[in-house]
């Protein structure tokens, strides 16, 4: 059996058109509908998206407070191991990290001055220092 097209297929009637309407123009409805194309080569540039968050007075100034901490600490741990600054040649910066968090979550100094003491065993400084440098992160933690 063979199957096939005998003929064309007669055409649509024409719709009756309104007289008033031209083919430019259309309904209301229908007039905001477009379809823009862009070009291949053009691609516009993206807008990076930031997520922020708006923080009360109190908590602004909690954070605040933690990050003075934060960055105190840092450079007495500099000055304890006596780096100058990052870059300064390979192996120039100790790697030792102090987490503020977890000295709060201890029940008592002695505690948190032990762990100080076992992080900061490889200090430069005289062990003076580095006990002068314990008292001082220990009074700052209490105010956090």
């Amino acid at each position: 059996m063979e199957c096939g097209v005998a003929g064309a297929y007669p055409a649509p009637p024409a719709r009756a058109s309104h007289p008033a309407l031209s083919p430019t123009e259309r309904s209301p409805a229908r007039a905001g509908l477009h379809v823009n194309f862009c070009d291949k080569g053009e691609v516009k540039e993206r807008r990076e998206k930031f997520l922020t968050a708006k923080y009360g007075s109190h908590q602004m100034a909690l954070i605040r407070k933690r990050l003075a901490v934060e960055m105190w600490l840092y450079d007495e741990l500099q000055k304890l191991y006596e780096c100058p600054g990052a870059g300064s040649g390979p192996g120039a910066e100790a790697e030792v990290e102090v987490d503020v968090d977890e000295l709060l979550d201890m029940d008592s100094d002695e505690q948190r001055r032990a762990r100080l003491n076992s992080i900061l065993i490889d200090a430069k400084k005289p062990q003076k220092d580095v006990n002068k440098f314990i008292n001082d992160l220990l009074e700052k933690a209490k105010t956090l």
